[in-house]
């Protein structure tokens, strides 16, 4: 809450533009006008291509990589969010009064108030030890792209010339800038780390030019930052730059240096990833770099030459690569197909549930999450188990939709069966949102669209006969589903899109509930 509550005030702060740093506004079309036109906008279809194959990924050649034959587009149909498709199944469509289009998240997002950012006037770097310590312990887990053991020499660099030019300092910068919006810093200091990022903004045109692994890395942590700001357009802006940047440079002989291979790897496998949650939640153009999978290499450990201010840690970002490819194959195999007829979607969902469980079982034990509510030591355990849970869910979406449809399709074993398992998975998801919360911050916007979607298809079930048996009390469900709503509603002011998502999510529990009401009632009254 910490964390949430210091994004919020340097949101609120930074509003007025009188910082003498950075400024930087939400504001956005009011959600109404939104979902006014909800029922008329139609979508475009898109292609998107990335790879199908995942078998064992080859080192990188440093010469010509050809485009891959086997690279396969993303079916071509509406795109929509996992949470906005939902409003359009039976039972949960009536939740909604005005539904909102499926572009409605981006919409708002692209008409939001741009960010302005301002050099700073001046900067302190005499203390910056707790920040440095902060980022290699709690942000570089997730992104592993900065070398540990390179450190002393980048900093001894970007110290050289005031930090005021060059590759090193604006990676400098921006390790400071994240170290310091995750670290406990006293208050009145920039504990946002928002002119530490500002610095090394004014430093990026230099940078971006340049065709070197470094300039990916600055780029890579400057998206990092804009998802701690709750900015996905922008953070997309230089990763879809990025990703074509590193297509050119794997596919030119001689293009990528030795001593940058390794560097190299850890930046695509961030693009990759990075690139992935934004085209599931956003109808976004993808830059093509999932076409490299086969070709590059998971990342390897750097290289032990000296003390460093942290380890290289891997354990998350190898986790994250592996279940990234599951969840890529569950949604191009499933849910582009959650019409089809169930029987014909059992054997693949019942393949893909014992690969996730395979996933969740080569976990290394110090990271391994409990699969039923228990005590999460890591942050990453609270964020694998989530993504671990969303993937389930998705693998048995098919089957709640199917009973949604029609009621007597439940009395099919396996239909039962996997109902139960969706729906469980979704409790899981839903259950203890302060633990949620103690995860990954700056995954707070893709964590958001997620409890709605989870929350929806509860919100469905409870109005299905069928479905109930597999959903904990009503007095439960009430208490779980208003916390997620307030959840949502903490995070309404960080981004239009999320306030959007919060309306949506209010009004749905509220007419579960008169709905509920009304049949009990109507119940009552005809005895």
């Amino acid at each position: 809450m910490d964390d949430l509550d210091k994004m919020k005030a340097f949101l609120q702060a930074t509003l007025g533009g009188d910082r003498g740093g950075a400024v930087m506004n939400i504001g956005s079309p009011r959600t109404s006008d939104i979902m006014q036109g909800s029922r008329e906008n139609t979508m475009a279809t898109i292609t998107r291509e990335t790879n199908s194959g995942f078998g064992a990924p080859r080192a990188i050649e440093r010469g010509l990589i050809p485009f891959s034959s086997s690279a396969f587009q993303f079916p071509q149909k509406l795109h929509t969010t996992p949470a906005l498709d939902l409003l359009r199944w039976p039972k949960i469509e009536a939740l909604v009064s005005r539904p909102p289009n499926p572009q409605s998240l981006l919409q708002m997002e692209l008409t939001r108030e741009p960010l302005h950012i301002d050099s700073p006037l001046s900067l302190d770097l005499e203390e910056t030890s707790t920040s440095v310590q902060a980022f290699f312990e709690r942000v570089n887990i997730w992104y592993a792209c900065v070398n540990p053991y390179e450190w002393a020499a980048y900093y001894q660099k970007a110290q050289s010339v005031l930090f005021r030019e060059g590759p090193e300092s604006c990676v400098v910068l921006l390790v400071l800038a994240l170290g310091s919006a995750v670290s406990p810093l006293p208050k009145g200091i920039d504990s946002s780390g928002i002119l530490y990022f500002s610095a090394a903004w004014g430093l990026l045109p230099n940078v971006i030019t340049s065709n070197s692994i470094i300039s990916l890395q600055c780029t890579m942590l400057a998206a990092a930052y804009l998802f701690y700001l709750v900015r996905p357009l922008e953070a997309w802006t230089l990763i879809s730059s990025s990703s074509m940047k590193m297509q050119l440079l794997l596919r030119v002989p001689g293009a990528i240096s030795e001593q940058s291979v390794r560097l190299s790897e850890r930046l695509y496998w961030n693009l990759l990833l990075t690139e992935s949650d934004l085209l599931t939640q956003l109808d976004l153009p993808s830059s093509g770099i999932a076409q490299f999978e086969e070709n590059v290499a998971l990342p390897t450990f750097f290289q032990e030459f000296q003390s460093s201010p942290g380890r290289d840690e891997l354990w998350y970002f190898h986790a994250a690569i592996d279940l990234r490819r599951l969840r890529t194959r569950i949604s191009n195999e499933i849910s582009a197909k959650e019409s089809s007829p169930p029987d014909t979607l059992e054997p693949i969902s019942h393949d893909f549930d014992i690969q996730l469980y395979d996933w969740y079982e080569t976990l290394p034990l110090t990271v391994r999450f409990p699969l039923n509510r228990g005590l999460l030591i890591h942050p990453a355990q609270t964020v694998l188990r989530l993504r671990y849970f969303a993937a389930r869910t998705a693998i048995f979406r098919p089957y709640v939709l199917a009973v949604l449809e029609e009621e007597t399709r439940s009395r099919i074993p396996f239909i039962h069966d996997n109902c139960r398992k969706c729906l469980e998975s979704c409790i899981r998801q839903l259950e203890d949102i302060s633990v949620d919360r103690s995860g990954h911050v700056p995954y707070v916007w893709q964590s958001a669209l997620s409890l709605v979607s989870q929350s929806l298809l509860v919100m469905g079930a409870t109005r299905s006969p069928s479905l109930l048996q597999f959903l904990p009390s009503p007095e439960y469900l009430d208490r779980m589903l208003m916390a997620v709503v307030e959840e949502m509603e903490r995070y309404a002011e960080l981004a239009p899109s999320l306030r959007l998502c919060a309306e949506v999510l209010r009004e749905a529990e509220e007419t579960r509930r008169d709905f509920l009401h009304k049949s009990v009632a109507t119940v009552f009254g005809g005895r």
